[in-house]
C-alpha cells in the first residue's frame, strides 16, 4: 500500500459569530470526487470512495475524530501537536463529496486563522493508504483504501502572504510566538537581497523554512 493525497484549492474558508463574540472559522467545498481523473493521473471508483466516506464518516467524524494537520506529515498517522481543523460533515452528491471542517483553536489552528486574515489562498489535501493499478495512462485506486485524514495546506500565494506578514510586522507572527526577533530579522535581509526575478523563489524557501519551525 501506498500512501496517496490528492490536493483540493477551490474550497471556501468562511467565518461566522461565535457565542463568545469572536469568530469561528469554518471550511466548506468538494474534498474528493470519483470517476474522475485528477491532475495527479488517478481516478477513485465511486463504490469504493463512497464506501470509504461513509466508514470514516461512521468511526471519525461521528465521534468527533477526524482530525486534520497543516500540511502533510510523512505518514498516515495523524499527529495530535500538530492538528488544525476537525471534519464536521461530509455529504455525497453523485460523483462528489462535499465537506465542512472547522478550524479548532490549536497552535496550528491559529496559524491557518491568521494566514487566512492576511489573505493567503489555502487549500484542503486528502491523505490515505492504499494500493494502486496503472489503466489505460492513469492509476485506479483499488478497493483496499483507507482515508487517514484532511489536512490544510498551502498554494503558491500562501508563501506571499507570509512575506508580506514578515515585512509588514504583522502580529500573529508575534502572538503565536512561533519565531524569535532575530530570526525574522534574518528573513527580512534574506528577502531584500533577493532579486526581483529570484523574489518568489526565495520567498517559497523562506515559507518552507517557516514551516519547518513550527
Amino acid at each position: 500500500m501506498k500512501l496517496i493525497t490528492e490536493t483540493v484549492e477551490q474550497v471556501e474558508f468562511l467565518t461566522e459569530a461565535a457565542a463568545d463574540g469572536g469568530k469561528n472559522y469554518f471550511i466548506e467545498g468538494i474534498f474528493m470526487e470519483a470517476d474522475t481523473l485528477n491532475r495527479n493521473h488517478r481516478k477513485y471508483p465511486k463504490h469504493i470512495l463512497l464506501n470509504e466516506v461513509a466508514r470514516y464518516t461512521k468511526e471519525y467524524v461521528n465521534n468527533s475524530r477526524a482530525f486534520g494537520e497543516l500540511n502533510h506529515p510523512a505518514g498516515p498517522t495523524v499527529n495530535l501537536d500538530r492538528v488544525a481543523i476537525i471534519i464536521k460533515e461530509f455529504k455525497c452528491n453523485g460523483n462528489q463529496v462535499e465537506g465542512r471542517a472547522k478550524v479548532m483553536g490549536t497552535p496550528m489552528g491559529e496559524i491557518v486563522k491568521n494566514l487566512i486574515n492576511e489573505g493567503a489562498r489555502l487549500g484542503v489535501s486528502t491523505r490515505g493508504m492504499g494500493s494502486l493499478v496503472k489503466k489505460n495512462g492513469y492509476n485506479e485506486v483499488q478497493p483496499d483504501f483507507m482515508l487517514s485524514a484532511v489536512d490544510v495546506v498551502a498554494d503558491p500565494s500562501a508563501p506571499n502572504a507570509f512575506v508580506n506578514g514578515i515585512m509588514e510586522g504583522k502580529e500573529w507572527i508575534w502572538n503565536n510566538g512561533i519565531l524569535e526577533e532575530q530570526t525574522i530579522q534574518e528573513y527580512k535581509k534574506e528577502l531584500k537581497k533577493a532579486s526581483s526575478k529570484k523574489l518568489e523563489e526565495k520567498a517559497i524557501k523562506l515559507f518552507e523554512d517557516f514551516l519547518k519551525r513550527l
